[in-house]
């Protein structure tokens, strides 16, 4: 692992790391971790096998007793300490996103600082979620009492696009509940995850609070189900794929396991015709370059009116010109590389069929790396429904543009798709904001700004194929680890 890093015990495989052995080892059941700003390997791990992950399942078993017991505020104070850790560690979880993810290192500051919102937001969460006391509506000797308590130990699958704030997000929410873990995270990048995990231990969260089970590319799949079918672990939060989740809620189904899916987007953004066109056109270039367009609430349809095409084609072709890309440390560097081979080929694969198609295509004139997994930045313009672009998530730095007429037909467009994480509306209209924010099939929307999921104040998730459940917000996420049990009560 690169030098820069100022504690390199961060990434000790501690006894909350269930797997067979040291780090590093050349057995066969060993993957690489790969830097894809180089494409070359930056360590070897060894995976998890099934019986580490029972291990792991019943460690978060036998801890649960205790932990739920906890008083809330001395789990608020545990995450108050893991937050002070995350702080103190900052550029050093940074330095590993930028070898694990390829991010360009401000860029992974940014990560870590959004994944402190929700360290810092469940500190003071843990104690406001409360039951209640109601009087019945026909009988004035009832009450009905309800309380909150921690459903069970948990399972978290994390995707390799922000594995700290994901990881962080969900971690968190759990463990405020009183709920303890088992978290898988993608094999692309588990180093940031076994070095929360080591501060979450460090902050003082109890042995089997925190288990971390290792995955290789190849027994991914054992182990998901794994974590699935096991009744001991009662609730499983999942993002990534849609393609994955369903097959995911298919292995849950037989032990009714409660699930929170974020899944895939195919989310739109709409620039009308009395919109802050610059504003607009600049806020769509940052929301489908950050992380190289490789996240799940970017603008993979963007729509805009007819009479401010030409301006903002033109504003979004500037701007792809002036990024420089490169390895994330390289202080130069705005844009990254894409995670895999496989994801730089699929971008590739979309931007030639937008070409077959009849697509406008302007690739940046920033020039590209000799090594490591870059896409130019492409601008795809006069894009149709038939377009790859338009049909699926292309999780690459593509802006794929096509033009509309009326409100009606905006709406109708945006919400032609079977997925509904998030979507984005530009107007100077605030009674047009309102209606069209109402029509959108989205869980989240953003109203004149380029992002929507910037603070923990606010729940997130989607609708339709993009799923289901929430994470964040006042007390929605908190709740989703929660089971509310219900009394009736006699005054008599």
């Amino acid at each position: 692992m690169n030098t820069k890093l100022k504690d390199l015990s961060l990434l000790d495989a501690s006894d909350f790391v269930k797997i067979p052995g040291s780090l590093d080892t050349s057995d066969n059941e060993s993957f690489d971790v790969m830097d894809p700003g180089s494409g070359m390997p930056i360590c070897r791990l060894k995976a998890s096998n099934l019986k580490d992950v029972d291990e792991a399942i019943q460690a978060a078993s036998e801890a649960f007793t205790t932990y739920s017991a906890l008083p809330a505020r001395e789990r608020a104070n545990l995450l108050l300490n893991f937050d002070r850790l995350v702080r103190d560690n900052l550029e050093d979880l940074a330095w590993i996103l930028v070898y694990e993810t390829g991010k360009p290192l401000e860029e992974a500051r940014i990560e870590v600082q959004y994944a402190l919102t929700f360290s810092w937001w469940y500190v003071g969460e843990t104690e406001r979620v409360q039951g209640q006391v109601v009087k019945s509506a026909t009988n004035p000797s009832l009450r009905f009492l309800t309380v909150l308590q921690p459903i069970g130990p948990i399972a978290i699958l994390t995707p390799w696009n922000f594995p700290v704030a994901l990881f962080i997000r969900k971690a968190v929410s759990a463990l405020a509940a009183g709920c303890t873990i088992v978290a898988k995270p993608s094999p692309e990048t588990p180093l940031s995850t076994i070095a929360i995990a080591n501060l979450l231990h460090r902050a003082g969260f109890p042995a089997g609070s925190v288990n971390i089970v290792l995955a290789s590319y190849r027994n991914t799949p054992a182990i998901g189900q794994a974590l699935c079918t096991d009744p001991r672990i009662k609730k499983l939060s999942f993002t990534g794929s849609t393609r994955v989740g369903r097959l995911l809620m298919q292995q849950c189904a037989p032990t009714l396991k409660k699930m929170t899916l974020e899944l895939g987007g195919l989310g739109a953004y709409l620039i009308f015709e009395d919109a802050d066109v610059e504003a607009a056109a600049t806020a769509l270039v940052a929301n489908k370059l950050r992380h190289a367009g490789q996240t799940c609430i970017s603008a993979q349809r963007a729509y805009v009116h007819e009479s401010v095409y030409d301006r903002v084609v033109k504003t979004i072709a500037e701007q792809l010109d002036r990024v420089t890309i490169g390895h994330g440390a390289e202080s130069s560097s705005t844009l990254g590389p894409l995670q895999t081979e496989r994801s730089q080929q699929k971008a590739r694969e979309h931007i030639q069929d937008a070409k077959a198609k009849g697509a406008s295509v302007h690739t940046s004139r920033a020039s590209l790396p000799s090594s490591g997994y870059f896409v130019a930045p492409t601008l795809i313009a006069n894009c149709t429904k038939d377009m790859l672009v338009f049909q699926e998530e292309s999780f690459g730095p593509l802006i794929n543009v096509a033009t509309f007429n009326t409100e009606q037909e905006a709406i109708e467009l945006a919400n032609d798709t079977d997925m509904g994480l998030t979507s984005y509306v530009f107007t100077k209209d605030s009674a047009r904001l309102w209606r069209v924010f109402e029509k959108l099939k989205a869980g989240n929307v953003g109203l004149n700004v380029g992002g929507s999921t910037t603070a923990a104040e606010i729940p997130f998730g989607g609708v339709d194929q993009s799923g289901f459940g929430k994470e964040a917000g006042i007390g929605a996420g908190l709740k989703e680890y929660m089971i509310e049990k219900s009394a009736t009560m006699s005054i008599a």
